[in-house]
């Protein structure tokens, strides 16, 4: 068996499904650049997806590996997540392998984008699907004349067994705005963070890996140039506000993202910038 991309559609929308000889497989919406499926050869899949999910670019996809750019969340004067959540993405080049397949999306600015967010820009998307690991990467080039400061992030919701039960290990004595409680500034005590009620976090300077541990099974999680990582579940309060989300889905699902959201980047005119996170499943 070969390695192999083909374009399709899921639910009406546009897709390209990957799958390489090993048996890994990855599923990405051309609205919105966002991957919403990945499962590990021999595996199950380690991303969520809203059976209400929508993917025809009305709205932002509840599930994958939404890209935050150029604001994350609620910081700063654009609609939440900033510009690109629903747009159509571009396929700029494909190369598939025995073991490997990598594809690279695109997207630019236009005049839509520049009536609410005046800069010139041009993101790239880069994702490396192997047997037991998902890279993804965003690049960031200033195509302007002026610079310009951002925010972002790789929202990317994982799929757990029962979320009360999985532990999210390495952010011990990292710093957090916990924005549940007005933004204050704390310090994570605990070995492994157990999410037992709704929880909303920035913690920063997260450069060393994490690891997920879901019932028999583990994720590593590896950031380059994502100095933080966000850690989100609206549990049941906030999952019920959520019409595109099952009531009790927020037992099956928790945010652990790739974010540059506590202090913006900023790009002269022809400056580029780069962030990478990686999904190990570790049992291979």
């Amino acid at each position: 068996m070969y390695a192999r991309i083909e374009e399709t559609e899921f639910q009406g929308a546009p897709v390209l499904t990957v799958a390489t000889r090993d048996g890994a497989q990855a599923t990405i919406a051309l609205n919105g650049g966002q991957v919403i499926h990945w499962q590990p050869a021999g595996g199950h899949p380690w991303l969520y997806l809203s059976e209400r999910a929508c993917l025809d670019g009305s709205s932002a996809i509840r599930g994958g590996i939404p890209v935050c750019f150029p604001q994350f969340a609620e910081q700063g004067p654009l609609p939440k997540h900033g510009l690109v959540r629903t747009r159509p993405w571009r396929l700029i080049e494909q190369r598939s392998e025995s073991d490997l397949v990598m594809l690279t999306l695109g997207i630019g600015s236009d005049r839509e984008t520049e009536a609410l967010w005046p800069h010139a820009f041009d993101l790239e998307l880069t994702l490396g699907v192997g047997a037991n690991r998902l890279d993804v990467e965003l690049a960031v080039s200033n195509v302007g004349e002026s610079a310009l400061s951002f925010t972002a992030a790789l929202h990317t919701y994982l799929q757990v067994h029962e979320v009360e039960l999985a532990r999210l290990e390495g952010l011990k004595g990292k710093p957090y705005q916990d924005k549940r409680d007005g933004g204050t500034i704390k310090v994570e005590h605990l070995d492994a963070l157990v999410v037992d009620d709704a929880v909303d976090r920035i913690y920063t300077d997260t450069r060393r890996p994490l690891r997920l541990l879901d019932g028999g099974r583990t994720l590593s999680i590896v950031h380059e140039q994502f100095p933080d990582t966000v850690v989100w579940n609206p549990w049941v309060e906030g999952a019920a506000t959520l019409g595109d989300m099952p009531d009790r889905d927020f037992r099956h699902m928790l945010c652990v993202e790739a974010a540059v959201a506590a202090s913006p980047v900023t790009l002269a005119p022809d400056e580029s910038w780069w962030g990478r996170q990686s999904l190990i499943d570790e049992r291979l």
